[in-house]
């Protein structure tokens, strides 16, 4: 037998029961019914991002020590600090703002990543504060997840047997 014959003849994979829940980062779909460790996941989520964070700001202060050190003047200095403060804020916002809604198909998104790359920090910080309410974007995911599932139901509620058996509607 070709491949393509056994190809044909193994069985389908069984159609899904209702809509699929859309897996998180370091959660996977343990935020639908709190289980698998999703406290632990939460806990440790939020333990790494602040560690992470401070590790960089420690980074970063020694980067600025290294500017110091190398004598570049005051307004360098002042400049790297203020460059980092806002980009640091601004992917902070961002961030934030993704875990509520999705971004716009043309929004502004692409054109800031570079941004948010330099402001790591902010998005760390984001991702450690969200931790405590619940996991990072868990509410905007489990709010489409509902609406499909309560549309899969509708659907198949409006299904009463097989069309082709009904009887044809009486002409007046």
């Amino acid at each position: 037998m070709s491949d393509d014959d056994q190809r044909d003849q193994t069985p389908a994979a069984p159609a899904p029961a209702g809509p699929e829940p859309e897996p998180i980062r370091f959660f996977g779909t343990t935020w639908v019914d709190h289980d698998g460790g999703y406290a632990l996941r939460r806990v440790a989520v939020g333990a790494g991002s602040i560690v992470t964070a401070v590790a960089a700001a420690v980074v970063l202060r020694l980067s600025y020590e290294g500017l110091e050190i190398g004598n570049v003047g005051p307004f360098l200095s002042i400049s790297v600090v203020v460059l980092f403060a806002i980009a640091s804020a601004i992917a902070f916002v961002k961030t934030w703002d993704s875990f509520s809604r999705r971004p716009a198909p043309s929004s502004d998104e692409a054109a800031l990543k570079g941004l948010k790359t330099i402001g790591f920090i902010g998005s760390l910080i984001a991702y450690f504060l969200r931790c405590f309410a619940e996991a990072p974007g868990e509410k905007l995911r489990r709010a489409e997840y509902e609406r499909a599932t309560a549309e899969f139901a509708r659907r198949r509620s409006a299904r009463t047997g097989n069309p082709a058996a009904r009887r044809p509607k009486r002409k007046k």
